[in-house]
């Protein structure tokens, strides 16, 4: 088999458990190395380190996919898939959740959601994307799943010198899909819906609202279609507004509000000229939710990010009624907890606030983390009261 050997202590990172290797940490490769094959990882005192996926044309030329010397077959395949499976089976709500969550479910670049009966998935490696028919078989035999759709629409794929495309990859996929999270039903466009079709990451982010919702007046900036909007209207909430700026997605929300009979309206507005119309206009609100699209892609853009959160909390605290609550989210992964918290705690001066953490929480339990890579946690999300 081909193999790379690495650079003197760059084995360090590999042996803690970290599933990237890249190309400046590669010393020499030997044998006939096929972009995309599977290849073996040595120290470079000749000690095996494992086995990766290969893909010259990528910063990230190696991915790890076991540390034992083993097949990597499709019989090893379908062990990763069932033990992904069993592990949401414990622990999710199997009827809507991320079944593979690539690094943390050691398949690195494969991302794969399940909304009912339909799997929406992802191939953001080289390697994993010449294994997508195999792998979508694989996980219609494990979970059941009547279908597959291919969303790799995804620009991060050109890393891998791959193109971007959507199609259905196996079974049926009607264009859209019921589902239900938390008690409420959700029409899923896993065609065309952002990402691959629904944000699942915030599940029981969602579900933690429900003590601070019994008739509150509730504000939920960047709702996208709704989800914690309707969850504070199934919650008891008094009255909900939910805000985004794209009527299509506010569309979805108001069928979904409808189809649950929940009370709860939406409008079209840019949410950071809304929430600064509504601070001058002194509205004050029992809760407030922030959950913005990631501000940044990138650790160059992280200060001009911090700026936005602290723009949108700044107005949040000062919308939120003395003993009331913001809930405020981050998804951009290169923004830290640390540099998060220290940017509400800035908001909070300006805002001549007082405010108490209730909760730090973080992405669902369908998205687990590595604590060897930090890059698979990402979400942040604070419950905090204000005083």
């Amino acid at each position: 088999m081909a193999r790379a050997i690495l650079r003197k202590t760059r084995e360090t990172r590999v042996r803690g458990g970290h599933p990237w290797i890249y190309a400046s940490e590669i010393e020499t490769t030997e044998g006939e190395c096929v972009p995309g094959d599977i290849i073996d990882v040595y120290s470079c005192k000749g000690a095996m380190l494992g086995r990766a996926l290969y893909n010259p044309r990528s910063q990230i030329t190696l991915r790890m996919l076991t540390t034992q010397d083993e097949p990597v077959d499709e019989a090893f395949f379908r062990r990763r898939l069932s033990d992904a499976w069993e592990y949401r089976k414990r622990l999710c709500d199997t009827d809507s959740c991320r079944v593979v969550y690539s690094e943390s479910d050691f398949l690195p670049g494969l991302i794969v959601d399940k909304f009912a009966n339909v799997l929406s998935m992802q191939t953001l490696s080289l390697g994993m994307d010449q294994r997508k028919d195999m792998l979508a078989r694989l996980l219609c035999e494990i979970t059941g799943a009547t279908g597959v759709y291919e969303r790799n629409d995804v620009p991060v794929r050109r890393h891998e010198g791959l193109e971007m495309r959507t199609g259905l990859l196996l079974g049926e996929v009607p264009e859209r899909v019921e589902m239900r999270e938390n008690g409420i039903v959700y029409l899923v466009d896993v065609m065309r819906g952002q990402k691959t079709g629904f944000f699942l990451d915030q599940k029981q982010n969602r579900a933690a609202i429900a003590p601070l919702c019994p008739g509150a007046r509730v504000l939920d900036c960047f709702c996208h279609n709704g989800s914690f909007a309707l969850n504070a209207a199934r919650y008891g909430a008094a009255d909900v507004l939910g805000v985004d700026i794209s009527e299509e997605a506010l569309d979805v929300a108001r069928e979904n509000a409808a189809r649950n009979g929940l009370n709860a309206r939406f409008e079209a507005h840019n949410c950071f000229d809304f929430l600064r119309e509504q601070t001058d206009a002194g509205e004050k609100y029992d809760l407030v939710i922030l959950d913005p699209p990631a501000f940044t892609k990138s650790r160059q853009a992280v200060e001009s990010a911090l700026r936005g959160y602290k723009e949108i909390n700044l107005r949040g605290l000062k919308l939120t009624k003395p003993g009331g609550f913001l809930v405020t989210c981050s998804c951009s992964q290169h923004v830290s907890a640390e540099a998060f918290q220290e940017m509400l705690n800035q908001a909070a001066r300006d805002a001549k606030k007082r405010v108490r953490l209730v909760e730090y929480r973080t992405q669902a339990l369908d998205h687990p983390i590595l604590p060897a890579a930090p890059e698979t946690k990402y979400l942040k999300c604070m419950l905090l009261q204000i005083f």
